[in-house]
């Protein structure tokens, strides 16, 4: 009996040591498509990074003839797998279990036919002396074949005299906000954005975002103009500030949430002059921001419906879809992901003792962006996962870049890993 019990553990011991070791060797399999061309990239390198461990490189591979790539995990990860197609890297997380790690890729070139701004939106408020500014624009890329505009002045964009750059950040069609450095090009109050702006994903696109003060007095004068066509052009103020118009910018004024004013301009030519002054004090108010609908977002991050009347600022008549589609989410800012993993991640099933949907003392939590109520709790652990892998991708990429401090670097790392490893509890 001892004998027979002694095997079985031996056996059992013999087992798990294979399944370990398994474990700790999984393979990553994929094939890299060249969306531009329809064919299999060869010849691309692929790699794939630690997150945890400052974005090293683990494993790399090169795709064979089929465009086909394989590497082992060294261990529980979280890992992203990067593919270097024409100077250009494209990501994904590592897929969980035997799902494929396939890459879509585009070919480069500096500049593509296709690409335009369909919102740029400035929200403007003062605040002791200054006038602050968040300018997000969302970028369209429909080339045909598809094609990635990128190279050191993908973007470029103009700011006024006495800025003082606060933020910035960009977002890929299908990626998560990252931090990026904004560097001078040309003239005094020129910049551009070295990021690629890849084509669109569906209805995702590309977003670049900057944060800036100006000294105020009162009131400030606007002069800029956009490096590409531009479908809108919105300011946002407080409803105690006003905005007069200046040379080649006739603003019309947009009926919106009553504590907002949105001022909108349509059709604006590329490196078309624009002139408009601000006056008066005043400050965005934030409660629109707890108003927002349940979805707000579409998947991986990207702008997703309006809020409702009542709700947030709401939808302003004879406003274009993709201006007020976007402004609840510009008031909320980019630091949604934590609270929404949270929320994610503490929306179980009623058990005994807690209360249940709908009933007193229940917590109203939104969805998963991009969920549905007949979506099962594996395929939401593994957007969540998807989600966590990127941010935290992100946040090692502006470690790496020197765009965030050491200490908040350290407090943003500990609370990802925190639901990171809850996530992954939740899901083994």
């Amino acid at each position: 009996m001892k004998k027979s019990y002694r095997r079985f553990a031996s056996i059992l011991a013999g087992g798990l040591l294979y399944c370990a070791a398994m474990a700790q060797a999984a393979q990553v399999s994929g094939t890299v498509t060249d969306k531009t061309t329809g064919k299999p990239a060869v010849g691309d390198t692929v790699a794939m990074l630690d997150v945890q461990a400052g974005m090293g490189e683990v494993a790399h591979a090169t795709t064979d003839a089929r465009g086909h790539y394989s590497m082992n995990e060294p261990g529980p990860g979280p890992y992203l797998i990067r593919v270097t197609h024409q100077g250009a890297g494209y990501f994904i997380a590592a897929p969980q279990g035997p799902a494929p790690g396939d890459i879509p890729v585009y070919d480069v070139a500096a500049k593509v036919s296709g690409v335009r701004i369909e919102a740029d939106v400035m929200e403007a408020e003062t605040d002791n002396g200054q006038l602050r500014v968040d300018e997000r624009y969302f970028v369209h890329n429909t080339s045909s074949p598809p094609v990635t505009q990128w190279s050191h002045r993908s973007f470029e964009i103009q700011l006024p005299a006495g800025a003082a750059i606060t933020d910035t950040g960009a977002q890929r069609p299908n990626g998560l906000p990252t931090s990026v450095k904004l560097d001078p090009d040309g003239p005094k109050g020129h910049y551009s954005f070295d990021f690629p702006i890849q084509p669109d994903d569906g209805d995702k696109d590309t977003l670049f975002q900057i944060s800036y003060t100006v000294p105020y007095s009162g009131q400030f004068a606007f002069k800029t103009q956009e490096s590409l066509p531009a479908d809108n052009v919105a300011v946002l103020l407080p409803k105690s500030m006003t905005l007069t118009s200046g040379s080649g910018a006739n603003f019309t004024p947009v009926q919106a949430d009553p504590g907002i004013q949105t001022f909108l301009l349509k059709n604006v030519a590329a490196d078309r002059a624009l002139a408009f002054t601000v006056a008066g004090t005043g400050s965005i108010p934030r409660e629109a921001q707890n108003t927002a609908p349940a979805s707000p977002q579409g998947d991986n991050g990207q702008p997703g419906s309006a809020a409702t009347p009542g709700g947030g600022i709401g939808t302003p008549i004879d406003t274009p879809d993709p201006l007020s589609k976007y402004k609840w989410w510009i008031l909320g800012g980019l630091a949604l992901l934590l609270a929404t993993a949270a929320g994610f991640l503490l929306r179980k099933p009623a058990v005994a003792g807690m209360p249940a949907a709908g009933a007193p003392g229940a917590v109203a939590l939104p969805p998963w962006p991009g969920s549905s109520p007949s979506a099962t709790v594996g395929a939401k652990n593994n957007a969540l996962l998807n989600a966590l892998k990127e941010e935290l991708f992100a946040l090692e990429s502006e470690k790496l870049s020197d765009t965030i401090t050491a200490n908040d670097y350290a407090e943003v790392k500990a609370a990802l890993e925190t639901v990171l490893k809850r996530a992954l509890k939740r899901s083994s």
